[in-house]
């Protein structure tokens, strides 16, 4: 929906709303007009039912306003005596137009000093549960998100098995698009494994501001763009489905191309503007690696200790072995090895077709090892279309600046000319910024190489800190935690340090600290 549809169907809801409760709020003291005003009206309505003003608020922040609204239908009716189960029911289950019978069929008293404690200690349970949910939910869309590292393409920054936590206010959290979506769970509902969220309405993609931009070489968490369901939870019935920008597939990746740059990969490196990237001193670049051996006598936890290969990363036969990820730091050494007689690197040639490789219709000489240039889109500028510029931007036009803003983009060629819903178009101008993900193993890394461009309204937030880190590859519960990480930052330069002891300190030193608090009550 549009912002202009959004704003006639509030104007609808105003009515509705006044059409239902103009008597309660004349039974309760009020004016029957100030059932009518926007904004005023649920001001008002706070007051006759005895809570707080700035629960306003909450029923105009997304996600959730969902979960307010029932609540105030049952305040609602509650304020004029109808406390029953079944009345709960009706309300909630009607989505409020039981308060229409309330207020034209039946005779209701307003309960001006109702009492706001829950009558029984499941009432009092689903309270607290209840605005315990709307707080992390909360802290969860618009400040802080937790996440899991699920693949190996940023090792060995962030690691398989890293529990993060994402900063939504870095970048400007994004506000959700879904307008109906069961709270703090992404695209499914555990357990159940059912669909968390309802395709439509949409909310217009709006961003909070934030208080810095996307630098080259941050690690960003994304809606992965080319994200459909086919055979996946959950649907699982073999069919390709539309899924929201905010309901999308979350990525991790590193962000080694910013809008304006001119980008390209040469050798399995980035080159922004003709000039190799230069990535900071935590990032490890990897690649794929192909040797001959004497003979398979390696100790594999030796390769991990000294050259950082992971068992799962290295395969070997009497004569030949494999690294699916190892640093050129890495195999300089291990050249070295004993039983290693030629070890060179994996790399597609230039000029060889990658027909799975971005643009992906076959018709540039582009592979994951040597790719481009292109050009990374900027808000504003603007480029000319011809059949090269048609291929790279046909779906930034169609999708990410049309069906996915509601708005209906074709592109077509005519022999040269360039085609936009049937009239001829010779440039364009890009309505949002497009950045250039990629992982840091060049060779086991779905990034966008494969897929392309990532729109600005697609960025989710930074991954600041890792709190946790388990190995599944380690052997006994003690030695899988890995407590080096624990508690370490994501950015900044140097090895990572761990802040661990100094929570554990906090942790004590506030338990202490609440325990003598409790005592010295109990002697006063």
């Amino acid at each position: 929906m549009i912002l202009t549809e959004w704003f006639i169907f509030f104007l609808i809801l105003q009515v509705i709303h006044f059409l239902g409760t103009w008597k309660l709020y004349v039974k309760a003291g009020r004016k029957a007009w100030e059932a009518l005003v926007p904004v005023y009206n649920a001001v008002v309505l706070m007051k006759i039912i005895n809570r707080p003003w700035w629960w306003v608020i909450l029923l105009f922040i997304p996600v959730i306003n969902v979960i307010m609204l029932p609540v105030i239908w049952v305040e609602t009716i509650r304020s004029f005596g109808k406390n029953s189960t079944t009345d709960t029911i009706l309300v909630i289950v009607t989505l409020g137009l039981y308060i229409f019978y309330i207020s034209y069929m039946l005779d209701v008293t307003y309960i001006e000093d109702r009492s706001l404690k829950p009558r029984t200690a499941t009432g009092e349970w689903v309270s607290s549960i209840l605005f315990a949910v709307v707080a992390a939910t909360i802290v969860h869309t618009y400040f802080m998100q937790p996440y899991t590292i699920p693949t190996g393409s940023l090792e060995r920054t962030l690691l398989v098995g890293d529990f993060l936590f994402v900063s939504k206010f870095h970048y400007g959290a994004r506000t959700p698009m879904t307008a109906v979506s069961f709270p703090m769970v992404h695209d499914t509902i555990p357990v159940v494994r059912t669909k968390s969220y309802t395709s439509s309405p949409q909310y217009p993609y709006f961003r909070l501001p934030g208080f810095q931009k996307i630098k080259r070489n941050d690690i960003v968490v994304f809606s992965w763009p080319v994200d459909t369901v086919n055979a996946f939870k959950p649907y699982g019935d073999g069919k390709y489905h539309y899924k929201p920008i905010d309901k999308k597939s979350n990525y991790v990746k590193r962000c080694v191309g910013v809008p304006g740059d001119s980008l390209s990969v040469v050798d399995g490196y980035v080159h922004i503007n003709g000039k190799q990237n230069e990535l900071p001193d935590r990032a490890q670049l990897q690649f794929s690696y192909l040797g001959n051996t004497k003979g398979s006598n390696f100790n594999l936890q030796n390769l991990y200790n000294r050259y950082k290969i992971k068992p799962n990363e290295f395969g070997y036969n009497e004569s030949q072995f494999h690294s699916a990820g190892m640093t050129d730091e890495a195999a300089e050494k291990f050249k070295n090895h004993p039983n290693v007689v030629s070890l060179e690197k994996i790399l597609e040639p230039k000029g060889r077709k990658n027909p799975n490789i971005f643009p992906n219709n076959g018709k540039v000489n582009w592979n994951n090892d040597n790719f481009g240039p292109i050009y990374l889109p900027e808000a504003g500028k603007t480029v000319k279309m011809d059949l090269k510029s048609f291929s790279l931007y046909r779906r930034i036009i169609e999708v990410y600046e049309g069906s996915e803003l509601g708005i209906d983009n074709k592109l077509s060629v005519n022999g040269t000319q360039v085609l936009l819903n049937g009239e001829p178009l010779d440039s364009y101008t890009f309505k949002q910024d497009y950045y250039w993900m990629m992982g840091d193993n060049r060779h086991n890394s779905e990034d966008s190489r494969l897929w392309g461009y990532v729109p600005a309204n697609h960025i989710v937030g930074k991954p600041v800190f890792v709190w946790f880190s388990w190995d599944t590859n380690a052997k006994g519960l003690f030695n899988k935690i890995r407590w080096d990480r624990m508690f370490t930052t994501v950015g900044g330069n140097g090895k990572p340090v761990s802040y661990f002891r100094y929570f554990l300190i906090l942790l004590a030193g506030w338990i202490i600290y609440d325990q003598y608090k409790k005592r010295k009550k109990k002697k006063a």
